[in-house]
């Protein structure tokens, strides 16, 4: 009779076989087509940022780099995509404001923004203007504040929908100018500048990649941009803080992501590549002309900025009293 064996590792020993493994795994990678997913819709500044960067980093990575656009319920669907997806650097997210203000909305989320994500790099930054009708009687910030304080509930604006950084960021304007609008979200910001030049509306905040070309056509008012500081692109239009509302900032962001778990050697590597596409100069002029600053930043910087921003619009949301649709 043969004699049998029971083999029993050490629980050092067997931490040390999965460190081996995902280190393996790691040397490997990418060991496929990477999926590069946009959870907002085609032609959005998300949607863009990932098509300007998958072509170079195919390039760079020898593998093809595949753009998933995947728009609906507030980015939900799309970033749920990327959470419950394996933890190998093959799909990655593009990550944007939703993922901090979402879960002040949204009780019942699949996912935590936080902590089921790591961070890669923040890619742009985007003002948002606020424009308003020609026919609104306002030239600046503080004319629009002083006529929405005669007029409480009566001027209308609008949104790219429920919870949208371009809700918020009037939500946040009205907080801290105190006034009241009355507000109509639509499905994206395209119909909502649509009915905004056709004076359906009187108001919106909303990205400058949405609104520029109108205002230069004279078909929409920029009233000032959203940032703290005055638009390269856009020196003659003022902030929205230098013009009757100081300490007022809204700005949308865009970044890339891969569920957490990743391996760090991986998310290294995926930042070396993505930083050096964006800070091409025709990478950076490129956006510019959308009114778009890239930032191109560290892993530690962008998950920080993430949670300075969760914890600035929760404090909107629940003093503006948001709730899903």
């Amino acid at each position: 009779m043969v004699p049998q064996y029971k083999v029993i590792l050490h629980p050092s020993s067997f931490y040390l076989c999965c460190a081996l493994a995902f280190a393996a795994s790691a040397q490997q990678w990418p060991a496929k087509p990477l999926r590069i997913v946009a959870p907002s819709a085609a032609g959005s500044a998300a949607d863009t940022l990932a098509r300007v960067v998958a072509p170079p980093l195919s390039d760079r990575l020898g593998q093809p780099v595949i753009v998933d656009t995947r728009p609906g319920a507030a980015t939900i669907i799309g970033t749920e995509i990327v959470a419950k997806s394996p933890p190998d650097g093959h799909t990655l997210l593009i990550g944007l404001p939703a993922l901090a203000i979402n879960p002040s909305i949204y009780k019942s989320l699949s996912y935590d923004g936080l902590k089921d994500f790591t961070a890669i790099t923040q890619g742009i930054r985007q003002s948002n203007l606020l424009v308003v009708h020609p026919s609104l009687p306002v030239r600046s910030t503080k004319e629009l504040i002083a006529l929405a304080r005669a007029r409480p509930g009566e001027l209308v604006y609008a949104s790219a929908g429920i919870g949208a950084a371009s809700h918020l960021a009037v939500e946040l304007f009205m907080l801290q100018s105190g006034t009241k609008m009355l507000h109509v979200p639509y499905k994206g910001p395209t119909p909502g500048v649509i009915d905004l030049i056709a004076g359906r509306v009187s108001v919106m905040a909303t990205s400058t990649l949405s609104t520029l070309t109108h205002v230069r056509s004279g078909r929409l008012r920029a009233l000032g941009i959203t940032t703290a500081t005055r638009a390269p692109l856009l020196p003659d239009i003022p902030t929205v803080a230098e013009t009757g509302l100081p300490g007022y900032e809204a700005v949308s962001w865009f970044g890339f992501m891969a569920p957490a778990g990743t391996p760090k050697e991986v998310i290294a590597r995926l930042h070396k590549e993505i930083v050096a596409i964006l800070n091409q100069p025709e990478i950076k002029e490129r956006f510019a002309r959308d009114g778009a600053e890239v930032v191109a930043g560290s892993p530690e910087d962008f998950a920080a900025y993430i949670r300075s921003e969760a914890v600035k619009w929760a404090k909107v949301v629940k003093a503006a009293g948001i709730k899903p649709e």
